[in-house]
């Protein structure tokens, strides 16, 4: 571990990882649909931030399991204390696009 490891956001690669390895998770994209038309996670639902009142119509038990990315990280850190004020309970920000590594989907 580096000096400035604390620094880095969370790792989306290890994220999506962890989804695909947790039953029932559903991998949540919070970016525009123009973003997420340009290149996602495959298997992603869209939810855009701003409409994230829609989430409950497309996971409707709030323990499902939750892995919320953007494109740096930062609105979906917004998205997950939207989400656990909402009440789902396993909720986590694995980061953003712009650190993925992995297969891309458009």
């Amino acid at each position: 571990m580096g000096m400035f490891d604390f620094m880095r956001g969370p790792s989306i690669d290890e994220g999506v990882r962890e989804y695909r390895d947790t039953e029932g998770a559903v991998l949540l994209d919070v970016r525009t649909p123009q973003e997420f038309a340009e290149g996602h996670v495959p298997g992603s639902v869209n939810i855009p931030l701003q409409e994230l009142n829609r989430v409950a119509a497309a996971v409707p038990d709030p323990a499902t399991p939750l892995f919320v990315y953007c494109l740096s990280g930062g609105r979906s850190g917004q998205a997950v204390a939207a989400l656990q004020r909402a009440g789902y309970t396993a909720v986590k920000n694995i980061g953003g696009m712009n650190g993925y590594t992995g297969e891309v989907e458009r």
